[in-house]
């Protein structure tokens, strides 16, 4: 017989639910092995169609289509501000429509002509990235989420950056600066492997107070991410150093979370900088 809570179970793996419903899903899948094996099969599923399909990028034909859709709304637009009396139409030749003057020669394809383009591509890239964009950031917080259930925070239990930063070589698609910060707070509780944008991602563990913080890393971010978000009651915040891209997720307050990203932001720098002194 299907578990009652089922529905929910899937709605919370779909990100779906608030951050206390979410908790509660969590507590209830930790002693059901019926819905426990429903996140892993929702998993294994999602985990096979990235894995299997391409990924699929908007036709070019798209941005024709918002370019001419601008375009018939900017000329619906002079026809509601023209002046409303106008001066008469001009007799139409045999075989043609005659055409208000204001509209001979509109006055967007004159001074602003090569602006109207600019501002229609800008529209089409922004639209085209925003997209992904705010899917990964759901992503990375329902991996986040699925991280706090049990068994599933860690692949490598380890406070040495020694043990963990050479684990990442073999298991994960970059090898991220990996430092424990127990002195300022901040505790290396080990790390594991997500998949993420069609990736192998890299993932910190701290423990801070109470509060558990997922560090993601990835590389070659197609995106462009705001600096701080909220999802579902979680905190993210984005940096990047090279190449990588990190997001570190967590409950904990603002102040405490940038704590750690100011630490690892500072610490990626440094070992970038002397990996360039080095080349």
């Amino acid at each position: 017989m299907q578990c009652a809570e089922s529905l929910r179970v899937q709605a919370y793996f779909d990100g779906e639910v608030d951050a206390l419903a979410a908790a509660e899903i969590e507590r209830h899948a930790g002693h059901c092995p019926e819905c426990r094996a429903l996140l892993q099969d929702l998993e294994r599923t999602r985990a096979g169609i990235r894995r299997d399909l391409d990924y699929g990028q908007a036709p070019a034909a798209l941005r024709e289509r918002i370019e001419r859709a601008l375009d018939d709304e900017e000329a619906r637009g002079a026809e509601l501000v023209a002046p409303h009396e106008s001066p008469p139409l001009a007799p139409a030749r045999r075989g043609t429509t005659a055409r208000p003057p204001w509209r001979t020669r509109p006055f967007w394809q004159g001074a602003f002509g090569g602006l109207g383009a600019a501002v229609a591509a800008a529209l089409v890239y922004l639209f085209l990235s925003a997209v992904p964009s705010a899917a990964l950031q759901e992503e990375l917080t329902r991996a986040h989420v699925r991280s706090l259930m049990p068994g599933h925070l860690t692949d490598v239990v380890s406070t040495d950056q020694h043990t963990v930063k050479p684990w990442f070589a073999g298991h994960a698609d970059v090898s991220p600066v990996v430092a424990d910060f127990s002195a300022a707070g901040y505790r290396l509780v080990g790390g594991r492997a997500d998949y993420l944008d069609r990736q192998r991602a890299a993932v910190l563990v701290y423990q801070h107070g109470a509060h558990v913080i997922n560090v993601f890393v990835w590389a070659g971010a197609r995106h462009a991410f705001p600096e701080r978000t909220t999802r579902a009651g979680y905190h993210l915040v984005f940096w990047k150093v090279g190449d990588l891209d990190y997001c570190a997720v967590s409950d904990a307050g603002w102040n405490e979370l940038t704590g750690l990203v100011d630490l690892l932001r500072d610490l990626g720098a440094r070992d970038l900088g002397a990996r360039d002194l080095r080349e």
